[in-house]
């Protein structure tokens, strides 16, 4: 059933919430992403200055996934009790002083350490900016707010490729340091001077901002106070609800094997358009960035086309299905000009899921109970950035090709499709702990 018409003042207040908003959180999505993929355009010559080899090298990427789930819960709790404009400022300091240090690793030790450690100061990030639309959101308008900062995940892919490849080749031997280092100082620095800007610029709540007028305040607070209450009828959410919520285990399967694919590619994919042919690096750099540019089109074309519908769990199916067909594409084809393009439709289509994804975990839930659950779903799935970088690295290694490392990614994709078709996300009975109300669940 179509929503009632919005008012003036509905308009008007989203409008103001989403410009004031959407553009921080969509820079520190970006900055995010990239000090986390970067390492993928370091290893094109990183790789052979440190004697990393293809399980050494994915094995440093998957253990920064164990660093980030150690205190993925704790640290969304610590959100919510503290307060969004602290805290995330907090993990952008953190996270922004340890990627800068890693162009000081010297051995596959101290590259363990530093990614280690970049998990566990970024750890909260994610799941605190999700948490952090909940109190600004309304639920019918949340997939659109997620998908506007969101994309900036792509946007990083996108620009990061010719942006590190540039800095590798240009400033190689300046001052002494390898490409690759300079590349991790330049992208690690501005996160912190972002995290400095947070304190200032972030409200906490809408009853705090100066920046709205006094109606449009009220208006928002009773519009998600009226929600809360609706899920609350429904019964009270401890905190122990997030772990007897079947929903919450089964997003977190589903996104874990979504994860596989979305880091397994992100941080191989300039090793693997390497392997397609004799390309410069900063050709490799620019060539990765067209998957991800693909992405941001399938995010906000997919994302809207789910807030119009009101579906979620079948956009969801759908663009994972798509990713798991395409990734088989490209490991079968003889051509690589044909495998390239079925990289392209997997960048479409891959990221397109996540925005779904987040509004559907943000909506299990209130409280810190919600607080938890939709950090546990997170924790939970990084099981798939674990898994992905590294089973690439050792598959290569003992094939000394990425076609059979493709194929197993998409596998999990599969899997992901058929639990997101399945996935129960209505509304469960009245006296059920956890139900959500049905201007949300779809």
């Amino acid at each position: 059933m179509a929503d009632a018409p919005a008012s003036e003042l509905e308009n008007q207040t989203i409008r103001r919430v989403y410009w004031r908003l959407i553009p921080i959180l969509f820079a520190m999505m970006f900055f995010n992403y990239l000090d986390r993929i970067n390492l993928g355009y370091a290893g094109l010559t990183m790789n052979k200055d440190l004697g990393l080899s293809p399980a050494i090298f994915g094995f440093a990427a998957s253990i920064f996934f164990l660093g980030y789930m150690v205190l993925e819960v704790p640290s969304n709790l610590m959100l919510h009790w503290l307060g969004a404009r602290i805290w995330l400022a907090r993990i952008l300091i953190t996270w922004g002083l340890v990627a800068t240090l890693t162009a000081f690793v010297w051995n596959p030790l101290s590259l363990y350490v530093m990614r280690f450690g970049l998990g566990v100061a970024e750890a909260g990030f994610m799941p605190g900016v999700v948490l952090y639309l909940t109190y600004w959101f309304p639920a019918r308008y949340r997939a659109r707010a997620v998908a506007g900062y969101i994309i900036a995940g792509s946007f990083s892919a996108v620009l990061g490729g010719p942006i590190s490849t540039s800095v590798m080749t240009w400033f190689d031997g300046a001052a002494g340091l390898h490409g690759w280092q300079w590349m991790f100082i330049a992208e690690g620095v501005p996160t912190i001077l972002l995290g400095l800007f947070t304190l200032y610029y972030l409200t906490d709540r809408p009853a705090k901002a100066t920046w709205l007028t006094r109606e449009q305040a009220d208006w928002l607070e009773g519009e998600l106070a009226a929600e809360r209450a609706e899920i609350a009828q429904q019964g009270q959410h401890r905190l122990i609800d997030c772990v007897l919520d079947i929903r919450v285990w089964l997003l977190a399967t589903l996104f874990g094997c979504a994860l596989v694919g979305i880091y397994g590619l992100l941080l191989w994919l300039p090793q693997i358009i390497k392997g397609m042919g004799n390309l410069s690096n900063i050709e490799v750099g620019f060539l990765s960035a067209i998957p991800p540019l693909l992405g941001v089109v399938g995010t906000i074309v997919v994302s809207r086309s789910s807030d119009k519908t009101g579906d979620r769990k079948f956009h969801l199916a759908g663009v994972y299905l798509l990713a798991a067909v395409a990734m088989l594409g490209s490991a079968y084809v003889q051509s690589p000009v044909l495998a390239f393009v079925f990289l392209c439709v997997v960048g479409f289509s891959l990221n397109a899921g996540n925005p779904l994804f987040w509004s559907i975990n943000a909506s299990l839930l209130t409280g810190a109970a919600g607080a938890a659950s939709i950090a546990l779903v997170n924790t939970l799935a990084q099981f798939g950035g674990l898994i992905g970088p590294w089973c690439i690295g050792l598959i290569k290694d003992s094939t000394g090709s990425f076609s059979w490392a493709l194929v197993g990614i998409a596998g999990f994709l599969f899997i992901a499709a058929a639990i997101a078709a399945a996935m129960r996300v209505k509304p469960r009975e009245p006296e059920l702990t956890g139900a959500i109300p049905s201007s949300v669940a779809h």
